[in-house]
């Protein structure tokens, strides 16, 4: 049995990952981004251990949460699943664009003050191929505003973050996920696939004891199957230059 935390499960595919990871024995931590939300989450998926809360937008709320998740312990697998879309450019309470603060700067800063597990799975998209790499414009302050490709360049970072954390940490097992377009707030009741396909991969890379789950790193996954991401992902420069912003911005 490991221990996983998973964030952004109130609802969606972070909740179907938990509600799939209970039923194959694991033991999981919840998170909502307000005590409303996590108490939600616990009364979906009763046999949690837990849930946390915190907003992902805010620096200090990121920083409650992984403060929150430690005091329970180190975890085998966290699972970077919280993530915001579509809407009008919004500057968070510590004057960043909302979708980077949440789909990136909040992952990387829970990476670098939780308890490193043993695996680290981030949900990207098959839209980060539609990626811009603007590392002069995280803010979107130089260009008109566009959510969906502000949505794809976030995810194209979060496959550079995670790759950066395989090498940089080769005692970790960190691996980027598309969960493929999915019925949920951000897919649409429109989408060809179910929850169910959606949270398959990061269940099966944050929870499975085969060697192909279990030892593979540096990854980017779709349906079960390693693919290439996008190169500029994979360029170490490009890792180096945003975790660099990333410790700017968020002082760790």
């Amino acid at each position: 049995m490991s221990s996983i935390f998973i964030t952004g499960s109130a609802d969606g595919l972070g909740q179907e990952a938990a509600r799939r990871l209970l039923a194959d024995g694991h033991e999981v931590v919840l998170h909502g981004r307000s005590p409303r939300r996590a108490q939600e989450a616990l009364a979906a998926l009763p046999g949690a251990r837990g849930a946390v809360h915190g907003d992902l937008s805010s620096i200090a709320d990121t920083r409650a949460v992984a403060e929150q998740a430690n005091a329970l312990g180190r975890f085998d697998a966290v699972i970077h699943n919280a993530g915001v879309y579509l809407g009008p450019r919004r500057e968070t309470v510590d004057g960043l664009e909302r979708v980077f603060a949440v789909n990136v700067l909040a992952p990387y800063l829970l990476t670098a003050t939780m308890e490193l597990p043993r695996r680290l799975v981030y949900l990207s998209s098959g839209m980060h191929r539609s990626g811009e790499l603007r590392l002069d414009d995280l803010q979107w302050q130089q260009r008109p505003w566009n959510d969906t490709q502000a949505y794809c360049d976030s995810k194209l970072l979060v496959v550079a973050l995670a790759l950066a954390f395989a090498r940089r940490w080769p005692q970790v097992r960190s691996n980027a996920v598309d969960p493929g377009w999915i019925q949920t707030k951000m897919g649409g009741a429109g989408a060809p696939d179910g929850l169910d396909v959606g949270a398959a991969t990061q269940v099966w890379l944050a929870g499975s004891d085969v060697p192909e789950a279990a030892e593979a790193t540096g990854g980017y996954w779709f349906r079960g199957a390693r693919e290439e991401p996008a190169p500029e992902a994979a360029d170490t420069a490009v890792q180096e230059a945003l975790l660099a912003e990333c410790a700017r911005l968020s002082g760790l």
